[in-house]
């Protein structure tokens, strides 16, 4: 018996797998311990390597498109026949792409002017298109870095093609892709969009409110005209459910102008000297 165990094991190819290389194992329910430490670890490991120490978050809607794309869509159903209503407002929220790009564009600018090698206030987004596309576009255009945390998901959720390379993820865990969100931030702007814009808007404002992000952190809404006809927050404050104090937390916005303004300014206020995460 101890000659064939000896024997069963002289080939290395008949050898037991490790554990760490059983991909059945990994995939399993006792693995995903193992999978979320992953999501943790992994990205850690390669914003050590390239050097980044904060971000700025750009959080919107994956479906707005550009101006040329939108004026293409215009187009097409003036001539064809389609759905002309529909493609004049695509066309109008087009607006907020290019003021992503551009805000993007400026903000990257602006980092890499700052003093001392860790790469400092980089753009980071969801990584699929919409608001995210524009926003790593207007990074890239900037010949700065730009981070796409993206989601593995069955419909939308595609890797946008501006994305810096080296720093294009893709999360199985929503959770842990919020982390990474959060942990980094030193600035987020919101721009106009749906359930997972506001879900990251509302929970970014509950570790503000509860103070749990432990650091300043500048919140830009961007696009009045939007924000002011979905969400009524000053009812919540009639009603009882939030604080006025709460209101203060954000900062409503309409021009690149006077977001870049107010971010700047925060960043240099509280963060310039400062390096790293917290939460």
């Amino acid at each position: 018996m101890v000659k064939k165990t000896k024997d069963r094991f002289q080939d290395e190819r008949d050898a037991p797998l490790k554990a760490y290389k059983d991909m059945d194992f990994l995939a399993s329910r006792a693995g995903r311990p193992l999978r979320i430490m992953s999501e943790f670890f992994e990205p850690e490991d390669r914003f050590d390597k390239h050097n980044i120490s904060d971000t700025i978050v750009f959080f919107g809607s994956a479906r707005i498109r550009s101006r040329e794309d939108a004026e293409r869509a215009l187009a097409s159903a003036e001539k064809h026949g389609g759905d002309v209503a529909r493609a004049q407002n695509t066309l109008d929220m087009s607006r907020y792409y290019e003021e992503s790009r551009a805000l993007s564009a400026r903000l990257t600018e602006w980092s890499k002017g700052l003093k001392g090698k860790a790469k400092r206030f980089v753009v980071c987004t969801g990584g699929g298109p919409g608001i995210m596309e524009a926003a790593s576009r207007g990074a890239a255009e900037a010949k700065g870095n730009n981070i796409g945390l993206n989601i593995s998901l069955p419909f939308e959720q595609h890797q946008n093609p501006y994305i810096t390379r080296e720093l294009a993820f893709d999360f199985h865990y929503f959770f842990m892709r919020k982390f990474w969100f959060s942990y980094l931030a030193k600035a987020v702007v919101v721009f106009p969009g749906g359930y997972g814009t506001l879900d990251e808007f509302f929970e970014l404002m509950t570790l503000v409110s509860t103070r749990k992000m432990g650091k300043p952190m500048p919140v830009v809404l961007f696009g009045s005209e939007y924000w002011d006809e979905i969400m009524n927050l000053d009812a919540m404050v009639k009603h009882g459910t939030i604080s006025p104090s709460d209101l203060e937390l954000f900062r409503k916005v309409d021009t690149i102008d006077e977001a870049f303004e107010f971010l700047t300014e925060e960043l240099t206020k509280h963060h310039v000297d400062n390096p790293g995460g917290s939460m």
